[in-house]
This record gives C-alpha cells, sequence and structure tokens, in this order.
C-alpha cells in the first residue's frame, strides 16, 4: 500500500530528498511524476533531466516575490498545478512516485484548499495502491503533518554566510 511522505523544515534539501526517490524508483523501472508549484526555473537539473519514465511539470510566476505578495496570478498558477494533477491522476497509467514539490508552502500561503487536495490524493492511492506521493516545502501545516505516514523535518544546522548555489548542487 503507497505512503505519502512529507519533508518539511527551514534547512535545504526537501526537494533534494524527494528527487533521490525520484531516482530510486526509475532504477526499479517505475514512473516518476513531478508538479513543482511555486517554482518556474528551467534550468534546474530535475528540469533538463530527461528519462521516460520522468515527467516533471512547474507552476509558478517568474522569480520569488516573497509571502507579502502573493497576487491573483500566483493563485492561478496553482490552480493550473492541481487542474494538470487531476488530468495526469485520470491517464490510463498512474505514476507510481507522485511528487508534489512546494505543496507545503502553497498550503500554508492558503493557496490550496489542504482538505480537498488530501481528499483527492487519498481518493487516488485507493484507486492505485502502490502508488506513493512525497510532498515537500516549508511551513507544512498541522493537517498536513497529521494526514502524512512519514514526516520528516530538515533543520540547518550551518550554512556558510557567503552561501552561493552550485550547478549541480542547489539547481
Amino acid at each position: 500500500m503507497g505512503k505519502i511522505y512529507l519533508y518539511t523544515g527551514n534547512g535545504a534539501g526537501k526537494t533534494t530528498n524527494a528527487l533521490g526517490l525520484a531516482l530510486r524508483a526509475l532504477g526499479h523501472g517505475q514512473k516518476v511524476v513531478i508538479l513543482q508549484f511555486l517554482k518556474w526555473q528551467k534550468d534546474t537539473g530535475e528540469m533538463l533531466f530527461k528519462h521516460p519514465n520522468y515527467s516533471i511539470y512547474q507552476f509558478g510566476r517568474e522569480g520569488w516575490h516573497g509571502f507579502k505578495n502573493i497576487t491573483d496570478e500566483d493563485r492561478l498558477c496553482i490552480l493550473r498545478g492541481l487542474l494538470a494533477l487531476t488530468t495526469i491522476m485520470h491517464m490510463p497509467y498512474s505514476p507510481d512516485l507522485l511528487i508534489l514539490d512546494e505543496i507545503n508552502l502553497a498550503a500554508h500561503l492558503k493557496l490550496i484548499n489542504e482538505d480537498s487536495v488530501l481528499r483527492d490524493l487519498r481518493r487516488w492511492m485507493r484507486l492505485y495502491p502502490n502508488m506513493n506521493i512525497v510532498m515537500t516545502g516549508r511551513h507544512a501545516t498541522k493537517t498536513l503533518i497529521n494526514k502524512a505516514d512519514f514526516v520528516n523535518e530538515i533543520v540547518e544546522i550551518k550554512a556558510p554566510k557567503n552561501f552561493v548555489c552550485e550547478k549541480g548542487i542547489q539547481w
């Protein structure tokens, strides 16, 4: 039976953890679908990666504008992502691993109705009992934490003050 895994916290590595699971699933011949909410960069390693059992989609406006600058464009991007998710789940072959990257943050920002999304996810998991789901993002709500089967908090212990993102590591 599939499970829901949740990665949250202020440390780096939530998406990276999910991508590690994607690599493992692909290695076992499984189908992986990733939906990235609030993300837009097309030059990340996960966006450039190609594999017949791997699909990735982004639903975010360009640039990060901060928590206090959420607009109707952000809401529209999230809605498009949820509609794409529904379409994907109605295709003849469901993913073995479904990654909903930054959905925790979308719930925190009230850009999704988390009860509705969780209800749909559980329904799809009943239809496709071997499908696992990964949810990532900072500020996971208590509802998401309570409904997930596994929850990991990523905590930053140490990071350089003059940090520069490195190709192939952070993106």
